[in-house]
């Protein structure tokens, strides 16, 4: 499968948007843990602005996608964060939460087969188990630290009553992953449809949720007095003549970070349409690992045995996926062809 340069150029500003993305949001976190709302709703609206600007120029650009199906795409995400957030009122814990997310990628191939009647060979099979695999290893050896975040918002007496409602959370968890696998595909069909605008969907499924914010005004609110209330630390203005201006740390935090979301998932958007879902969720389920392995350094965490296992098992899946040893075969073959042609061409011709 062979990449263009615009899908990768947009791999590799997935892992540099992403993964810088995640330092400043463990430096906000760690000033303002619920910082969430605040965080989501800055993104967006630094998004939709840009786009409000830039690619639909004020409304004035007519959409080349219809609007109704960024209706469906916006519903589809909705639903997805609502699911994966609520589960925690049903006895899920974080670890649990962090592995059915890392079940992405297989749940996209499984979504790929039913709904577009995808067939994929034993390679990309055994690939997609073993990435998977090897996430779920280090998220499991990961987690040992994280603490229990279910909110037990509902009162279980009985062992059989905690079951059940442990069930309804892994039956939530199981939808938002079913449905963030189809919205992948669903982008992949709506870009077969109408042609490939990464910038127009990226403002419109940013734009159009800004509304759904207004519930959590007041949350929003709260946290943004305390990131303005936050250290100060010095910017300097002009540096030929001193001048130094004070700004809340937390909001510089929060800047950098809406800018390196920015990034991430503009180079996302470019992928949606450059390549295949499958091969997108590829490269977000990697970026993630990526992330994962650099909070371990970042918080001088262990890197054990299992750690290694899930990388080897990760690293060696990607290969796989990518078709890499196929690829370098072919490659050499073909160049040891042009050196035998080349080689014996002026020989045959003194034979002759």
């Amino acid at each position: 499968m062979a990449l263009n340069l615009k899908a990768l150029l947009g791999m590799l500003f997935v892992f540099i948007g992403c993964c810088s993305n995640v330092v400043f949001l463990e430096l906000i976190i760690q000033i303002d843990p619920g910082a969430g709302n605040l965080i989501t709703f800055a993104q967006f609206l630094f998004i939709a602005l840009e786009g409000l600007v830039f690619t639909s120029k004020f409304f004035t650009v007519r959409p080349k996608i219809a609007l109704k199906d960024y209706v469906i795409l916006v519903a589809l995400f909705f639903g997805a964060n609502v699911c994966n957030n609520y589960a925690f009122n049903f006895n899920i814990p974080m670890p649990l939460h962090m592995i059915f997310r890392s079940g992405s990628l297989m749940a996209n191939m499984i979504m790929g087969i039913v709904l577009l009647k995808k067939r994929y060979n034993l390679r990309q099979y055994s690939s997609v188990a073993m990435i998977t695999a090897g996430i779920i290893l280090c998220t499991l050896v990961s987690s040992g630290d994280v603490k229990d975040n279910t909110h037990h918002s509902l009162k279980v007496d009985t062992s059989y009553s905690d079951f059940f409602w442990w069930t309804v959370g892994i039956g939530l968890l199981t939808i938002a992953l079913l449905v963030t696998a189809y919205m992948g595909i669903y982008q992949e069909v709506i870009y077969k449809k109408y042609g490939k605008h990464p910038s127009e969907a990226l403002f419109f499924t940013h734009m159009l949720p800004l509304p759904g914010f207004l519930i959590m005004a007041g949350n929003i609110v709260q946290h943004f007095g305390i990131a303005w209330s936050s250290e100060p630390v010095a910017v300097p203005l002009l540096g030929a003549i001193g001048l130094e201006w004070k700004f809340p740390l937390m909001l510089f935090y929060l800047l950098c970070n809406v800018v390196t979301q920015y990034v991430c998932i503009s180079a996302v958007y470019v992928l949606t349409t450059e390549c295949a879902s499958l091969t997108v969720t590829l490269v977000v389920t990697l970026r993630k690992f990526v992330s994962l392995l650099f909070s371990i350094v970042y918080f001088r965490n262990p890197f054990t045995l299992n750690h290694w296992v899930g990388t080897i098992l990760v690293f060696f899946g990607t290969i796989l996926f990518a078709n890499v040893i196929n690829q370098v075969r072919d490659a050499y073959r073909a160049r040891s062809g042009r050196k035998t042609r080349f080689d014996t061409a002026p020989l045959a011709k003194k034979v002759e």
